[in-house]
């Protein structure tokens, strides 16, 4: 099995451009770039094709389908050829904005995005995003602008240059860039192109940085460029390796840990979880890969996850771990020791250097490859294997649920809004559901259930405020459909794209959790029993700011009013926001935490009587 970036374009790099001059009326006012090249339209000009112009090309070719940025004048011949280009291109209100919609573009189709912004602050906005995307595992560019090599070192207007940024870090490859460089000339887009080609044939996440002097960006090119495809295989497990896989899960019953990684083999973890009766949980990102309706599904485990995990290895413990796509990091395990089986791991995944990592003193066999070819090889062996391994006499414990019957209690409480957002918006649409960092994060994630991969998105690594607030533009606008994010007030007054959504009429939802607390934080204090430290917000009226930027807005306080709202929310055709007065006092779903808190010795102190209270201020947040 191998994928192909070949190019799209039968003619691409090797005819001079035809630059497109419309007219106000024949712009698309969906993207902004032009719908035809007829000359009643506008006026059609022959012109030596640019470095630019080649670039656009190159995304095209790369597969890249969309791009959101922040104009400005250092790069406003790329900003040019990228918007008469095929790409839909979106101008965005803030670059980490652009950057987490790029991201959350790629999660919702498969493809590329492109990110561009100008020099200086731009290139430093975008940041923060961009690490959310290396950390998430997407495949972005950054397309930037720098002050071309005449004016450095000049005090140039955005001065981007060695005098004003680290290059190394920001314009070369390393922790924050898969691959980065500096576009000096044409003559690198060959090199270039395939370089990136490779990184998007891999599997796992891939950014990069190109970026584009201003010079450099409309200088002409001399001689026609030939971008040219490159093939790459899977990494596929040996026979031997399948071989010792299944002699070490033949030994005894097993549980399977699901992680995002795994997304791409949602039905091979089926097949084989029901051929074996192994039991399944998962990660916090990898909600849904595995049905949480199944009977075999004993949870989340982690951050927002669910006693229920704890109960399944404390009373039916499996003698080893088939660990999918995960790399148990603090979010997804709190590195609990009650979580490593007497037999150890066998642990898969495409990054060798994942394995072993978050358990060391825990006996891991370790196998890199990619999850769908590894269970398609092991689901290959015959019934001995799977008879032997099979356990369906033990009864396996589910998720806790939490009923509370709605009723006309002012203000909303938690779990009844996310009650109506399961009926109403996960039970009957396919629109992606993301949530915030934060309280928004631990109650969707204990209480949402998702039957299906890739419905669910949230940021258990880096955890960006404004991550779900502007991301959910991206997810919406790439896939052509509903999306919906799960935000604090915190988060939504820190960055959205609300503005962005009506531009473009994306049809948006924003679920507000309006407590007037960064919340998080706040229940976190009370926990640790520190006095004086202020998480209060003023309160905001997130309706009127929505119908200030043209969006729709409804503002409910009452939970006999939620069921509308959200079904008013999910009729709409354009951008629209719920703005959901939540009650503050709500302990957020904890469990998982404290208990992984107390196994690792931490005491809750005699005079405090709720759930897990904790002696000593050393204990991060979040504390659930």
């Amino acid at each position: 099995m191998s994928q192909n970036y070949t190019q799209t374009n039968s003619q691409a790099g090797t005819q001079p451009y035809d630059v497109y001059q419309p007219t106000d009326s024949s712009k698309d006012q969906t993207n902004g770039n032009s719908n035809g090249h007829s000359e009643s339209a506008g006026v059609l000009q022959k012109r030596s094709p640019t470095v630019a112009d080649a670039i656009a090309n190159m995304m095209e070719d790369l597969g890249v389908s969309c791009a959101f940025g922040v104009n400005g004048g250092a790069m406003a011949g790329l900003w040019g050829s990228l918007s008469n280009s095929l790409l839909q291109v979106m101008n965005c209100r803030h670059e980490a904005g652009a950057a987490f919609a790029a991201t959350e573009a790629y999660f919702a189709t498969g493809r590329p995005t492109v990110v561009f912004t100008t020099a200086g602050p731009g290139i430093t906005n975008a940041l923060t995003g961009l690490f959310a995307a290396r950390g998430e595992g997407a495949k972005v560019i950054l397309l930037s602008a720098c002050t071309s090599s005449p004016q450095r070192g000049r005090w140039a207007i955005q001065e981007t240059s060695s005098d004003t940024l680290p290059i190394e870090g920001i314009f070369t490859s390393g922790a924050l860039f898969n691959y980065a460089t500096t576009v000096e000339s044409a003559a690198q887009l060959p090199q270039i192109f395939r370089k990136l080609a490779l990184g998007f044939s891999q599997p796992g996440g891939f950014v990069a940085h190109l970026s584009i002097p201003t010079a450099v960006q409309t200088s002409p090119l001399d001689r026609t460029l030939l971008f040219q495809g490159i093939n790459c295989s899977l990494v596929v497990p040996h026979q031997e390796t399948i071989v010792k896989c299944t002699q070490l899960l033949s030994e005894g019953p097993f549980a399977i840990w699901v992680g995002f990684g795994a997304r791409g083999a949602a039905e091979e973890i089926l097949q084989f979880a029901e051929r074996t009766g192994a039991a399944v949980m998962c990660s916090p990102r990898g909600k849904g890969i595995f049905p949480e309706d199944h009977p075999q599904f004993v949870g989340v485990t982690g951050l927002g996850g669910h006693g229920s995990v704890m109960t399944y290895m404390q009373q039916q413990t499996p003698l080893r771990t088939l660990v999918l796509g995960t790399r148990l990091s603090e979010p997804t395990s709190f590195w609990n020791q009650a979580l490593v089986p007497p037999g150890g791991f066998v642990h898969v995944d495409i990054d060798p250097t994942v394995p072993g990592v978050a358990y060391p003193e825990a006996e891991t066999f370790a196998v890199q490859s990619d999850i769908k070819a590894f269970l398609q090889a092991l689901l290959q062996f015959d019934d001995d294997f799977v008879a032997s391994t099979a356990v369906t006499s033990l009864w396996l414990p589910r998720p806790e649920g939490q009923t509370i019957q709605p009723g006309s209690d002012s203000p909303v409480r938690p779990e009844v809004l996310m009650e109506a957002i399961q009926k109403v918006i996960i039970d009957n649409s396919d629109a992606i559901i993301m949530a915030e960092c934060g309280n928004s994060f631990l109650w969707s994630t204990h209480l949402l259930r998702f039957a299906s991969a890739n419905r669910y998105r949230i940021s258990t690594g880096v955890g960006a405020m404004g991550h779900a607030a502007a991301g959910v533009i991206g997810a919406a606008a790439a896939r052509n459909g509903k999306a919906v994010a799960i935000v604090g007030d915190g988060a939504m007054l820190m960055n959205n794209e609300i503005n962005t959504a009506v531009k473009y009429q994306i049809p948006a939802v924003w679920i507000v959790l309006n407590d007037a607390r960064y919340n998080m934080s706040y229940q976190g204090m009370e926990m640790l029993g520190l006095k004086g430290a202020d998480a209060s917000i003023p309160q905001a009226n997130f309706a009127v700011i929505a119908r200030g930027m043209g969006a729709e807005g409804i503002r409910i306080s009452k939970e006999m009013d939620v069921f509308c709202a959200l079904e008013q929310a999910m009729a709409a055709t354009g951008p629209i926001v719920v703005d959901v007065v939540i009650n503050p006092d709500r302990r957020a779903p904890s469990k998982g935490r404290n208990a992984g808190l107390a196994l690792q010795g931490i005491k809750s102190t005699p005079a405090q009587k709720t759930e897990l209270h904790v002696s000593f201020p050393q204990v991060s947040f979040p504390n659930a």
